[in-house]
């Protein structure tokens, strides 16, 4: 049964377990502001343009929040927000000594936030508690004589958060985001009201340094009734992870625990530390979210590519860029221009009926572009088969998010691989085309041969000339072993130049499958440059500042 005179839980709201409690003030041996900041402007820049999720977008602005917050000063800047008819008009009143604020009951009165200032006037047009108040953009303002306990003060009456209009309830968010202490006014009827616990005090659960619960209006309570919803409030905020959270009981309307309320905000605007202590809680509250996006294996060992995701790689891109082609296209040519040097001299004329196969590929004469076949759909599917597999080798121990940040940068760097590709492969030197000294030796043999031949042939035709005139016997006929000379020279010299070729000719084909060795290792080495380029080296790149921005999102929220 809940205690005569208490509020009731409207509606009832499942109740956080677990919550990590964590003070927000900053103690010895603790990681510095400084630190923070900068391992969270590290993290945000490692996610820009990387990951699409909101939390990056959220530690963008807290960055030009605490940057400038930084450079208006150490003033205090105490937020009093509550439900219409809380009382904290009232009690926003009390602390400053004067009505401020107008108060309500039954309908939202503060359509604008009021601020007080504690301290002495300052000079010039416009003081460092004016220059913050601007930045707040607070434009109604009083004054407080100078009190040496509250100098330094700037106290704020918020809109009501359950205003009916909604012009109200988003000023009272965008200020909650920007104060240094938050003083939360409930009042008996509505202190467990699920509205204010879901969506203002659970959220602040690490904010526990810098925000304050006061349960206003105990004056309509007896005292048995008081300790009852005392101790039921205090139970609810320390279920929500809000143990920390100092929690007082005040009448605004009798001043009954104002001066307790006063001494406490004395001692954070003494301490010098409520604008530092806020943003520590803000960069672990940033970083908290940010942590979502790294998975335990995140930065871990494991998902490094390896020889063999490597060489899968670079055997499915050599063949969809006909490597197996081009090394063909390679001992063939090899092959046909040793035949012709090798071979007999009387029909190398012939080769001029069949082209260059490197040619036709415009390979090996300085374009940058092939004519190589069209890539076929299986050659295809083989690339993008190993591309994900490299990819899912990469993308093991990463969170959801990197792993989709590694499929998108996977994506563009396919689209790129053909036209890199068929660079590469234009571009690579297929091995010196010099005619080795044997070949120029063996051609050399040859013509000496055929002029043999030709000196026989030649002589023949002479003896045939001379015996249509019948002058053959004027001319002696020398005679080897009975066979006239000419004739031996003439046949010697072709049957010895076509046995040469045909000797030649295994020699000439093992050249050119060396040669074709040899190319198809520089084409391979090419390839495997444009897999390391435009693949690999992507997808280690991203391990790399996932890993990085896990380290420095550790370390903004240490």
């Amino acid at each position: 049964m809940r205690p005569s005179g208490c509020g009731r839980r409207q509606p009832p709201w499942p109740r956080p377990v677990g919550r990590r409690r964590e003070a927000a003030v900053t103690r010895r041996g603790e990681t510095p502001l400084t630190e923070r900041l900068a391992a969270l402007r590290e993290a945000v820049e490692l996610a820009e343009g990387r990951l699409e999720v909101p939390e990056v977008g959220q530690a963008r602005a807290l960055l030009a929040k605490a940057g400038a917050r930084a450079a208006l000063g150490d003033a205090t800047v105490v937020a009093l927000a509550g439900a219409t008819g809380s009382g904290k008009s009232t009690l926003f009143n009390a602390l400053s000594g004067a009505e401020v604020s107008s108060p309500g009951v039954r309908r939202p009165t503060t359509g604008v936030a009021h601020a007080t200032v504690w301290g002495p006037a300052e000079s010039g047009p416009v003081g460092a508690a004016d220059r913050l108040l601007d930045w707040l953009e607070v434009p109604r303002r009083h004054r407080h004589p100078p009190e040496p306990a509250l100098d330094g003060l700037i106290l704020l009456d918020l809109p009501d958060h359950d205003s009916v209009r909604i012009e109200h309830r988003l000023e009272v968010d965008r200020l909650v985001g920007l104060v240094d202490v938050l003083v939360w006014v409930l009042d008996p009827e509505k202190y467990a009201d699920a509205a204010v616990h879901d969506r203002y005090l659970v959220p602040l659960a690490g904010h526990s340094g810098v925000l304050l619960v006061v349960l206003n209006q105990v004056d309509r309570l007896d005292p048995t009734a008081l300790a009852a919803c005392r101790a039921d409030l205090r139970g609810l905020l320390d279920r929500e992870g809000l143990d920390r959270v100092p929690l007082l009981g005040v009448s605004a309307r009798t001043g009954s625990g104002v001066a307790e309320l006063r001494g406490e905000l004395a001692r954070r605007v003494s301490a010098r530390r409520a604008a530092t202590d806020r943003l520590v809680a803000d960069v672990r509250a940033s970083a908290g979210g940010l942590s979502r996006h790294c998975a335990p294996g995140d930065g871990a060992v494991g998902g490094e590519l390896g020889h063999r995701e490597r060489e899968e790689l670079t055997a499915a891109l050599a063949l969809a860029a006909g490597v197996p082609t081009v090394t063909a296209a390679v001992e063939r040519s090899t092959r046909r221009a040793g035949t012709a040097v090798t071979g007999w001299p009387v029909v190398r004329w012939t080769r001029k009926f069949r082209p260059d196969p490197l040619g036709r590929l415009h390979l090996g004469d300085g374009r940058s572009r092939t004519s190589l076949p069209s890539t076929g759909a299986v050659e295809l599917a083989g690339v993008s088969t190993a591309v994900r597999r490299a990819r899912d080798v990469a993308g093991e121990g990463l969170s959801q998010a990197w792993r989709d940040e590694l499929r998108r940068t996977v994506e563009v760097s396919e689209e790129r691989l053909a036209d890199r590709i068929d660079r590469a492969v234009a571009g690579t030197d297929l091995g010196p085309e010099r005619t080795p000294l044997w070949q120029r030796a063996v051609g050399g043999l040859q013509w000496l041969l055929a002029v043999v031949a030709l000196a026989g042939a030649l002589w023949l035709l002479a003896l045939v000339v001379l015996g249509f005139v019948q002058l053959d016997d004027v001319v002696p006929l020398p005679r080897v072993q009975g066979v006239p000379l000419p004739t031996l020279l003439l046949v010697a010299g072709l049957l010895a130049g076509l046995l040469l070729a045909v000797v030649a000719r295994p020699l000439v084909a093992l050249r050119a499958r060396r040669r074709a060795r040899t190319a198809e290792r520089r084409l391979r080495a090419s390839i495997e440059e444009v897999a390391d380029a435009e693949v690999l080296a992507p997808m280690a790149e991203l391990r790399s500042d996932a890993a990085a921005f896990c380290a420095a999102v550790a370390t903004a929220g240490r």
